[in-house]
């Protein structure tokens, strides 16, 4: 019989499709999704009526809502084969708001929240900005301050439904290199936040085990 605690419970889908030619970050190549084996092609192999399609995909880690590990950031960081299932999937988490301030600082965190051991993920409305020329510019990102408290509180991941978690103009990249130094993966290119509650839900974005890679696209959802 199913469990009756999980009848209620909703998934929400916190992620962006990864489509041929998106663009996620300017400068970046978008994807080259196409045929490997074409159903038309593959029917030569097989018996009468049975055919099948194998795709192939040309792209770029940072595509489409994807998931940073300390790799990225750090030579010696655990990328992405080496981060452990209990810091990316079924994680309690929390939703901090933050939809009219750009620099995002330590202001727009409620004091004394309990964020120790949560994904931490920042609703800043941008995600309605996607495929757009404005997505790009003038987009919300953390302070270094932020950053600081984010790690002096526990958290254990950290997300943000913007084009970067970072002032893009500060080419330290401090919330990057604050957030992955204590390997806290971050999640960037959200989407769907307002459909997320407030807290008391669970955070999964579980990227492909690839060695030797600091970044991958997740498919990042929650449990509500």
């Amino acid at each position: 019989m199913p469990d009756p605690r999980n009848l209620s419970r909703i998934l929400i889908d916190l992620s962006h499709t990864v489509e041929h030619g998106l663009v996620t970050y300017k400068g970046l190549p978008a994807p080259i999704i196409c045929d490997y084996l074409s159903r038309e092609a593959s029917r030569k192999h097989y018996a009468p009526g049975t055919e099948f399609q194998i795709g192939k995909i040309e792209m770029v880690a940072n595509t489409g809502t994807y998931l940073d590990s300390p790799f990225h950031r750090y030579a010696d960081g655990k990328d992405l084969s080496q981060l452990e299932l209990t810091k990316l999937a079924n994680l309690p988490a929390i939703k901090i708001s933050a939809q009219q301030k750009q620099a995002i600082d330590v202001s727009c965190f409620p004091r004394g929240e309990d964020l120790a051991g949560k994904a931490v993920l920042v609703e800043t409305g941008w995600s309605r900005h996607w495929k757009t020329d404005q997505y790009f510019e003038g987009h919300p990102f953390l302070t270094e301050d932020a950053a600081r408290l984010l790690v002096d509180s526990g958290a254990a991941l950290v997300g943000i439904d913007s084009h970067n978690i970072d002032n893009v103009q500060d080419l330290r990249r401090p919330v990057h290199s604050i957030l992955l130094k204590q390997e806290i993966p971050i999640v960037e290119h959200m989407t769907n936040l307002a459909a997320a509650p407030p807290k008391d839900f669970r955070f999964f974005a579980v990227p492909v085990k690839v060695k030797g890679f600091g970044t991958f696209p997740v498919r990042a959802f929650a449990i509500a």
